[in-house]
C-alpha cells in the first residue's frame, strides 16, 4: 500500500509554501497582501500566537506591566515613607489596564509618542493620564521614578522572550515532539537498511532512526526550560546613582533584585546602562541548536519520502505540481527547513550584535532586539510545517522490509566480528573480497558462510541470521528514548 485514500485537508500548513488554505478567502486583507514579511503576511494566520507578545503592541503592553509593577513595589515599600501607599483597590486596578490593554490603549501610547519621539517616555505619560482618570494622580510623580528608559526596556524583553518561548513555542515543540515519539512507538520494530555515506550498512529500525531525533530535540527543550531570564535596574549608568542620593539606607542592589525575582527574572548585579544580553543569548543558542536539529530530521524525512520508505497521504484538492497531476510534494519539510535556517540566521546575528555596545550602551542594540520576535516566529513556523508534514506521512512497511532483505552482504559485518572472536585474523578481508561492491542473494551468501572457517555449529548458529533481523538493540534504543521523552515532560 503506499497511498492512503483522499481525504479532508489537515489544518496548518497548505498547498504551495505556505498556509494558504489555512487563511481563507476572508482572512488575505489587503494589508497582508502588501505586508514587506511573509510572517505578518502569507503566514500571518499561524503566528498569530506569537504576535501579542513579540509585535510593538507587545513590546508596548510590556513597558506598561513593567512601569506599573514597579510603582506598586515602590508605594508598598516601607523604606520610602514619601511614596504613599496606593488604596488597597489600586494594585488590581492598575494590572487589570495591563490585562486588558487594547489597541485603543496602544494607539493612545503611539499618539503620545508621536510628540515625544521617545517611546518609553510616552509610555510613563500614558500611565499618568490614566492614573488621573482613576483619581490617583496623587501618585503622578512616582511613575518611572529612578528608571532609565533601558530599565523598563530590558525587563520587557526579557518577560517577551521568557512567555513567547516558554508559552506558543514550546508548546508547538511539544506537540512536535509527541507527534515524532508516537510515530517512533509505530514503527520501533520496523527494520530498514542504514546508510552510511549513502550506501548500504548494518540493518536498524525505523523506529531508531527516528528516536535519535527525538532524543536530540528533548534535550534542547530541557536545557531551555533551564534557562535564566536576566534583568537590570539600577539607573541610568548600572550604579544607582540617584536611587542613592535620594535614599542612601536602602540596599538598592538587593531592593531592585527583589523586584525583578518578584516579577519572574534573575538579577544581572554587574552592568553598564544595558543589561549584557548574554543570557539571551544562550537562550538564542538553545533555539539555533534546535533549530539545526530540525533541519537534520526534515532532510531526513524528505529522503525517506523520496525513497518511498513513507507515503504520503493524497487530500482530494490539493495539487502537487502545476503540470504532472501524480505529484505529491514533501512541501511542509521543505518549508521547515528554510524557516529553520532564516531563524537561525537571524538568531546568530542578535548573538552577535547585541553583546556589543560601545562604552555604556548605543542605540544600534535597540533596532536589532526588535528583530527577536522574527527569529522565533520563523522557527514556530518551521515547527508547524513539520507537524503539518509529520501527519501526512505513514511508513510504506512493504517497500521498507523489500530493501533490507535484499541486502545479505550487509551481514558481513557479524560474520568477520564472530571469525575474529576465535582467532581469526583475515575474516574482514575474507568478507572483504567476497561481499565489497557486490550483489549477492541469500544462496549465494550461504555459500560465502559455508567456505569459512567457522565451526559446522558455529556456522549453523549463525545460518538463521537474515539482514531484516540484523538489527542490534534497535527496537530497545527507540523505547528507551520514547520513556526519557515521556519522564522528561511528565
Amino acid at each position: 500500500m503506499t497511498d492512503k485514500a483522499a481525504g479532508d485537508k489537515p489544518t496548518g500548513l497548505g498547498k504551495g509554501d505556505g498556509p494558504i488554505g489555512a487563511m481563507g478567502v476572508d482572512g488575505i486583507s489587503p494589508e497582508r497582501l502588501k505586508a514587506l514579511s511573509p510572517l505578518d503576511g502569507r503566514y500571518a494566520p499561524v503566528l498569530d500566537p506569537l504576535r501579542p507578545i513579540f509585535s510593538e503592541f507587545g513590546l508596548i503592553k510590556y513597558r506598561v506591566k513593567v512601569e506599573v509593577e514597579w510603582l506598586i513595589w515602590i508605594a508598598a515599600a516601607e523604606e520610602m515613607p514619601e511614596v504613599p501607599a496606593l488604596p488597597d483597590h489600586a494594585p488590581a486596578l492598575m494590572r487589570q489596564w495591563v490585562e486588558d490593554f487594547s489597541d485603543t490603549d496602544a494607539k493612545a501610547v503611539k499618539s503620545i509618542e508621536a510628540s515625544t519621539r521617545h517611546d518609553v517616555k510616552a509610555v510613563e505619560y500614558y500611565l499618568r493620564d490614566r492614573l488621573t482618570e482613576a483619581d490617583l494622580a496623587r501618585w503622578i510623580p512616582f511613575v518611572h521614578l529612578f528608571c532609565t528608559s533601558e530599565d523598563i526596556n530590558n525587563v520587557s524583553h526579557s518577560l517577551m522572550l521568557r512567555d513567547g518561548v516558554m508559552g506558543p513555542w514550546l508548546s508547538t515543540a511539544e506537540e512536535l515532539l509527541a507527534l515524532l515519539a508516537g510515530l517512533v512507538e509505530d514503527t520501533k520494530a520496523i527494520p530498514m537498511l542504514s546508510r552510511t555515506h549513502g550506501q548500504p550498512a548494518s540493518p536498524t529500525t525505523m523506529g531508531k532512526e527516528l528516536s535519535v531525533t527525538l532524543h536530540r530535540l528533548c534535550r534542547q527543550l530541557e536545557q531551555l526550560e533551564g534557562a535564566a531570564y536576566l534583568a537590570k535596574f539600577s539607573g541610568a549608568v548600572g550604579n544607582y546613582n540617584a536611587h542613592h542620593v535620594v535614599y542612601p539606607q536602602i540596599p538598592w542592589a538587593v531592593f531592585a533584585g527583589n523586584f525583578l525575582k518578584q516579577i519572574g527574572l534573575e538579577q544581572n548585579p554587574t552592568t553598564t546602562q544595558i543589561e549584557s544580553h548574554d543570557a539571551l543569548i544562550e537562550v538564542f543558542s538553545i533555539l539555533s541548536r534546535f533549530n539545526n536539529i530540525l533541519i537534520d530530521f526534515d532532510r531526513d524525512a524528505w529522503a525517506y519520502i523520496s525513497m518511498n520508505y513513507f507515503a504520503q497521504r493524497r487530500y482530494a484538492d490539493e495539487v502537487g505540481s502545476s503540470t504532472m497531476p501524480h505529484k505529491i510534494n514533501p512541501i511542509d519539510f521543505e518549508n521547515s527547513e528554510a524557516n529553520c535556517a532564516l531563524s537561525t540566521a537571524l538568531l546568530d546575528f542578535l548573538s552577535n550584535k547585541l553583546p556589543i555596545s560601545r562604552l555604556q550602551r548605543d542605540l544600534s542594540d535597540s533596532t536589532a532586539i526588535r528583530n527577536i520576535g522574527m527569529s522565533i516566529g520563523y522557527s514556530y513556523l518551521a515547527m508547524r510545517g513539520t507537524i503539518a508534514g509529520l501527519k501526512k506521512i505513514h511508513p510504506n512497511q512493504d517497500v521498507i522490509l523489500a530493501d533490507v532483505e535484499n541486502q545479505w552482504p550487509v551481514l558481513g559485518e557479524a560474520y568477520q566480528s564472530v571469525m575474529r572472536k576465535y582467532g581469526s585474523d583475515d575474516a574482514y578481508e575474507f568478507f572483504k573480497e567476497k561481499t565489497q561492491g557486490v550483489t549477492l542473494d541469500e544462496a549465494q551468501f550461504n555459500e560465502i558462510l559455508q567456505a569459512t572457517k567457522l565451526s559446522p555449529e558455529d556456522r549453523d548458529a549463525l545460518a538463521s541470521l537474515r539482514p531484516e533481523t540484523y538489527i542490534g538493540l534497535a527496537v530497545q534504543i527507540a523505547e528507551d528514548a520514547v520513556s526519557r521523552w515521556r519522564t522528561a515532560r511528565s
